[in-house]
């Protein structure tokens, strides 16, 4: 077992990245249905910068249940060191990834160990390292949600119907708005596995990563606007979103679909003159659907690409990177 504090990242207070400190804490108990996992690596995801920077409830929940100061943090890869007595099919010095009690605030990942809810986890993919299984799970369970199969009937906090993914097939033209960033590249890639073609939207310093990962065609949105360039398409995953996301509907075909997955500006009779269908969700934890991802993984028909490594004590400064933008695949923190 390991000793009884660990080195974990806390927020005392919200505010810019110069708030993540390194503290001694004690080491989490895993309660009914968890597992304690040691962690060898975490995924940087915008959540817990919103988390930092002062977001303390959820979309959906009612009043906050943040109390400071709180470890952030939801995408972990690590070993189990110890299994609650209600665990089966999970043992001690099992590899294991997940997304920790998404959505909330309560991932409590950026730590030398996790108490984690054993439904979240998966096996790790023996093919790949900790720090890409790291980069995996929110942002491989975003796209997989929205693009494949929402995997849950909880109601989202953003619209009354139940999200329902276009069928992605060689008949289908899929666009990525952000396709060089977490969500963006593995959405690229999932939707490549389906058979559908796919035109990739980001920055031109992203050209090369994002052909070599199947894109189709590749625009620029610094020299050229897509809804000038395409039209037709089947549907667009926005991950970028902001008031510009409307300006993608132009590329649609009657029919056809747009999935934010940031909340965007829409208008609902705009919608319905173009003829088209715009529908989000909110990511859940998910571990069977993990697994699935996961295969992908091992086989290499999906990779994680990383943009770039921090040891957890920097969590600062992978703060900082992710904050100067242009990303390109995961930022992760590595846990010796």
């Amino acid at each position: 077992m390991p000793t009884h504090t660990m080195r974990a990242v806390r927020l005392h207070e919200h505010g810019g990245p110069e708030v993540l400190r390194h503290d001694e804490v004690p080491v989490p108990e895993p309660g009914p249905g968890e597992v304690l996992v040691r962690v060898h690596a975490v995924g940087v995801n915008p959540p817990d910068r919103y988390l930092r920077e002062g977001l303390t409830r959820m979309p959906g929940e009612t009043e906050s249940t943040v109390v400071l100061p709180v470890i952030p943090g939801t995408d972990v890869s690590g070993v189990v060191e110890a299994v609650a007595a209600d665990v089966a099919g999970l043992a001690v010095g099992d590899e294991v990834f997940g997304l920790l009690r998404f959505p909330s605030f309560h991932g409590s990942a950026y730590a030398e160990y996790v108490a984690a809810p054993a439904s979240d986890l998966a096996r790790k993919p023996a093919g790949i390292d900790h720090v890409h299984a790291a980069g995996a799970p929110m942002a491989g369970l975003t796209a997989w949600q929205f693009l494949i199969e929402p995997g849950h009937d909880h109601p989202s906090p953003f619209q009354e119907a139940r999200h329902r993914p276009t069928a992605l097939d060689a008949d289908t033209t899929v666009l990525v708005n952000g396709a060089a960033g977490g969500v963006g590249h593995l959405a690229l890639q999932l939707a490549k596995w389906k058979g559908a073609r796919v035109v990739a939207v980001a920055s031109g310093a992203h050209e090369a990563f994002l052909s070599k990962l199947g894109a189709d065609r590749f625009i620029d949105y610094t020299r050229s606007r897509p809804e000038e360039l395409v039209d037709e398409i089947d549907l667009v995953l926005d991950t970028v979103g902001g008031p510009g996301s409307r300006r993608l509907l132009r590329t649609l075909r009657r029919g056809g679909a747009q999935f934010p997955v940031l909340p965007g500006d829409f208008d609902e009779e705009e919608n319905a003159k173009l003829g088209v269908t715009v529908s989000t969700a909110q990511v859940r934890s998910n571990g069977a659907q993990l697994a699935e991802l996961g295969r992908l993984l091992d086989a290499g028909t999906v990779r994680v690409a990383i943009d770039s490594t921090f040891p957890l004590a920097d969590a600062r400064a992978a703060h900082e990177r992710a904050g100067r933008g242009h990303v390109q695949g995961k930022i992760v923190l590595t846990v010796a």
